[in-house]
C-alpha cells in the first residue's frame, strides 16, 4: 500500500492518479474530503487530517510499503519554521514507528544547507531525520524553483506591467522545473522501488535560467518583448509580500532563500546529467500557463 501526502496538490495529484492507474492500493492525505473526492473514486482509501498529528500519521501509515512525504506551503501561518518542524517531526516519527521501508520525500536544492536556507530549511530537516531511521530506504527529490511560483508576479505584470516578485538577481542561473515533471520522476521511482539506502537525486527541468531570460520570454509572450527582470531591495520585497497577503514570518523566509540564490549557495554541490533533467521548458509552461493566467487577470 502506498501513501501520498498532499495529495490534493500539484506534485501528489499526480503521483496518486498515476499510481491508481498502475493498480496499486493507495491511501490519500489532505484536509478535505471533497478535495479528495477524485481518489475515492478510482478506489483510493481518504484520510482526512493535519499533517503535524503524529497519532493520525502513525494510524494512516500502518501497514504502507512507501510513502510520499512532502511539508505542503502554509502562506498564512504565524511561525513558519515551526509549522515545517512540526510536519517533519510527525512524519518521520509516524514512518519509524511503522518501519516503512520505503520513502521518497519531496525536497529542494539547498537542502544540504543546515541554516539560513529560508523557506527550504524544513525539507533539511525532513531529509535529517528520515536518513537517520534505519530501515528506511529514501530517496530525496531536490527539486528546482518550480515555474509555478511565477504566477506571483502576474497581478504585477498586469497591472503595472513590472515583472518582479523575487529580490533575485536577473543573472544570477538558477534550475527552473514543472511540478508535474517532479511527479513523474517521484511515480517512476515509487512503481519500480528501485533505491535502496539513502539517496539525493536532484530534478532540475531542462537547462538552468536566469530571470533576465524569463523576462524576455514572457515579453514575447505577453506581447512586450522589452520586459526586464526587475529585483527589488530585500526590504521592499519583504513589505510587499506581506502586503500581499504573506504573514512576516513567511516573508523573512522568503527573503532568505532569495539571499541563497543571490549568493550561489542554493546551486552549491549541482552537475547536471541526464538523470536530473526533466523536458518542461520555460517557453511551454508560458505558453500553456502562465500566458492564459496573466490574460484572465
Amino acid at each position: 500500500m502506498y501513501v501520498i501526502t498532499g495529495a490534493s496538490g500539484n506534485t501528489g495529484k499526480i503521483i496518486a492518479h498515476q499510481l491508481l492507474n498502475a493498480g496499486k492500493p493507495v491511501t490519500v492525505i489532505g484536509r478535505s474530503a471533497d478535495h479528495l473526492k477524485e481518489f475515492a473514486d478510482k478506489g483510493a482509501e481518504v484520510a482526512v487530517g493535519n499533517l503535524d498529528d503524529e497519532a493520525f500519521l502513525t494510524q494512516t501509515f500502518r501497514g504502507a510499503t512507501a510513502v510520499y512525504a512532502m511539508i505542503p506551503p502554509n502562506f498564512v501561518v504565524d511561525d513558519f519554521p515551526t509549522y515545517q518542524n512540526r510536519i517533519a517531526d510527525a512524519l518521520s516519527a509516524a514512518i519509524r514507528a511503522n518501519g516503512i521501508p520505503y520513502v521518497v520525500s519531496l525536497s529542494s536544492f539547498g537542502a544540504h544547507l543546515p541554516d539560513h536556507s529560508g523557506v527550504i530549511l524544513g525539507m533539511h530537516r525532513l531529509e535529517q531525520q528520515l536518513d537517520a531511521i534505519e530501515g528506511v530506504n529514501a530517496l530525496h527529490l531536490r527539486a528546482g524553483f518550480f515555474y509555478h511560483n511565477l504566477f506571483s508576479s502576474v497581478g504585477l505584470l498586469k497591472n503595472a506591467g513590472i515583472l518582479a516578485g523575487f529580490p533575485i538577481a536577473g543573472d544570477k542561473r538558477l534550475a527552473f522545473v514543472h511540478p508535474a515533471d517532479i511527479a513523474e520522476v517521484a511515480a517512476r521511482h515509487l512503481l519500480a522501488l528501485n533505491f535502496t539506502g539513502k539517496n539525493v537525486q536532484f530534478v532540475a527541468g531542462p537547462r538552468e535560467l536566469t530571470f533576465d531570460e524569463v523576462a524576455r520570454v514572457i515579453g514575447q509572450a505577453i506581447g512586450k518583448p522589452a520586459l526586464t527582470w526587475t529585483a527589488f531591495p530585500y526590504d521592499q520585497a519583504r513589505a510587499g509580500m506581506i502586503q500581499a497577503g504573506l504573514q512576516p514570518s513567511l516573508a523573512d523566509n522568503y527573503v532568505e532563500f532569495c539571499q541563497c540564490i543571490n549568493n550561489d549557495s542554493l546551486m552549491a554541490g549541482f552537475e547536471r546529467n541526464a538523470d536530473n533533467t526533466t523536458p518542461t521548458t520555460l517557453d511551454e509552461f508560458v505558453t500553456k500557463e502562465f500566458l492564459p493566467a496573466y490574460q484572465n487577470a
